[in-house]
């Protein structure tokens, strides 16, 4: 029995429709364990159909668990259209399918009832078993490893793409599969930009350093960030770490199951506007982390969802000045009945470079 499968079948019902086409690939890997790059997986009341391309005929005998497995070369949707019932409703994930291939579905299926449906897959996915915990976790220990080399090999004088080839390069040969995204590595008035890109620019001595980075593990990804500074800064740029390293501990403090988003949000951002900051922290506290880097729930003062028992997410916040510095500390966490665990192992208090 595949209890996933059931999870979506669940949603088909008290959704009022007859079945569920799931195209988003990361949904399809939680749903049924397949790892590829092109697949179509149909969920009916009393069957599920996996479908893909010659490519992936042996992958996925191998890898689908709880569906019928479906190659018909290279004409997935054509073959989706053999199988769905009369007559009948279903829903199709509108937030991962673009307009062409919804288009395309109504030809090939016009006495299909297409219901474009968001969030079908998400919110079941982000209650992490022990299982996937344990991927995610596998993956910040290697992340937590690479900071501790890389803060001994970073000095002045190094560029930005320098540091931030360095740290792929550690992760890779420490066991990742991959990055979970482009490492952001951002000095001086750089690290006033929430989202950096590396550039040529030289590490300067008294400026801070930002880096933002995470591996994938077993499929599961790890994200973390540290701002550390390259001698000895000024007094304002130790202010605002320690602001923003209140703020933070304020809302590791705060997490638990049953809290909303915009409550877990507003227990770091109380914390920044009353220093004086508000305006400058310019984005939500933080967003679930799993089989890709950023998924639901998203820690936002717009979010009023609950957070369940078992999702990973990451508590970030972050001061940014522009023209001048930012600064930003990331954990990632398991949100559990009454706290959280935190995955995260690297220091916290501003380490001098």
């Amino acid at each position: 029995m595949n209890t996933r499968i059931d999870a979506i079948r669940r949603e088909i019902r008290d959704r009022g429709a007859d079945g569920a086409l799931v195209t988003a690939l990361h949904d399809i890997r939680w749903a049924v364990g397949f790892t590829g790059s092109s697949a179509l997986l149909l969920v009916l009341g009393e069957a599920a159909h996996f479908i893909t391309d010659g490519r992936y005929a042996e992958q996925s005998e191998g890898e689908v668990e709880g569906a019928a497995v479906h190659v018909p070369g290279y004409r997935l949707y054509e073959h989706l259209a053999t199988l769905l019932p009369a007559g009948a409703t279903v829903l199709r994930q509108a937030d991962s399918l673009t307009l062409a291939d919804a288009t395309r579905l109504e030809g090939l299926a016009p006495e299909t009832t297409w219901l474009d449906a968001t969030d079908l897959v998400t919110p079941l996915a982000a209650q992490k078993t022990e299982a996937e915990i344990g991927a995610i976790a596998r993956a910040q220990a290697i992340t937590d490893a690479v900071f501790d080399e890389i803060r001994w090999w970073i000095k002045p004088g190094t560029t930005e793409q320098e540091v931030a080839a360095e740290i792929v390069y550690r992760h890779l040969q420490k066991g990742a599969q991959r990055m979970s995204f482009e490492p952001i590595v951002a000095s001086g008035p750089q690290s006033a930009l929430p989202h950096a890109r590396p550039t040529s620019r030289v590490l300067q001595a008294g400026e801070l350093l930002l880096l933002d980075f995470g591996c994938v593990v077993d499929g599961y990804a790890s994200d973390m960030t540290r701002t550390v500074a390259l001698g000895e800064v000024g007094a304002q740029e130790r202010e605002v770490y320690e602001i923003v390293l209140r703020a933070q501990e304020a809302a590791l403090d705060a997490a638990r199951a049953g809290l909303t988003a915009a409550e877990l949000d507003a227990a770091a951002r109380e914390v920044i506007a009353d220093a004086g900051y508000g305006e400058q922290f310019v984005h939500s506290l933080g967003h679930g982390v799993g089989l890709r880097t950023h998924e639901w729930p998203r820690l936002s003062q717009q979010n009023p969802s609950p957070l369940p028992a078992g999702c990973v997410v990451t508590i970030e916040p972050g001061i940014y000045l522009p023209g001048r510095f930012g600064v930003r500390i990331e954990d990632l966490i398991v949100i559990e009945e009454g706290g959280a665990r935190n995955l995260t192992a690297s220091p916290k208090s501003l380490l001098v470079l």
